[in-house]
């Protein structure tokens, strides 16, 4: 079994996959609001050089994948060792070496790399702009409003993921997340403009 099929495997009899699942919207939707900010924030304020955007940003989004990863790996060993007693219990029997005390051990490590990388993978995403435009590539359009599409692009992608989860209307989903992500911005500006 290869290391997908035994993650997938793993998460499975644990019955995570919803839980990955919600730390992947959760936590990237954390990391594209956080960007979105930022370069709003650096958009209505005094101008700053790229560098200096760039590092900020991040600064903010390796500080929110550790926040990812530790807060999830530290909370989810408790839940599953937690539920690995209360199997124990009912089964009235070790099950440190089988494959439900392999998941105990494991899906906390999952589910940490997927909170974790969920912000910090969108928000790199959105900083290729800034990147490309520190490197001397010419856009089409001004870097810091390039960052800000991607940033609502994936904002309303995350939306539509959820509509295909929840079987609703991908279109709608997408749009109502877009939506925070546009009063997000109209916020920002009402507060700092």
């Amino acid at each position: 079994m290869n290391l997908l099929q035994q993650s997938r495997f793993l998460l499975g009899i644990s019955d995570t996959h919803g839980i990955a699942r919600r730390y992947f919207v959760v936590n990237g939707f954390d990391g594209a609001l956080t960007m979105l900010g930022l370069i709003i924030g650096f958009l209505v304020s005094e101008s700053a050089s790229i560098e200096v955007v760039i590092n900020a940003c991040l600064a903010a989004a390796i500080a929110l994948g550790m926040s990812g990863v530790s807060s999830a790996y530290v909370s989810e060993v408790a839940e599953r060792k937690r539920d690995l007693g209360k199997l124990e219990e009912a089964m009235i029997t070790d099950l440190e070496h089988t494959a439900h005390g392999e998941a105990a051990r494991r899906v906390p490590v999952l589910i940490a790399i997927v909170n974790g990388l969920a912000p910090l993978v969108l928000s790199l995403l959105i900083l290729v702009p800034l990147w490309l435009a520190n490197a001397g590539i010419n856009l089409p359009v001004q870097p810091l409003h390039a960052a800000i599409a991607i940033a609502l692009l994936l904002v309303f992608l995350l939306g539509v993921f959820l509509g295909r989860i929840a079987e609703i209307s991908w279109l709608r989903s997408g749009v109502q997340t877009l939506l925070i992500a546009v009063v997000t911005v109209v916020l920002i500006y009402l507060f700092t403009g």
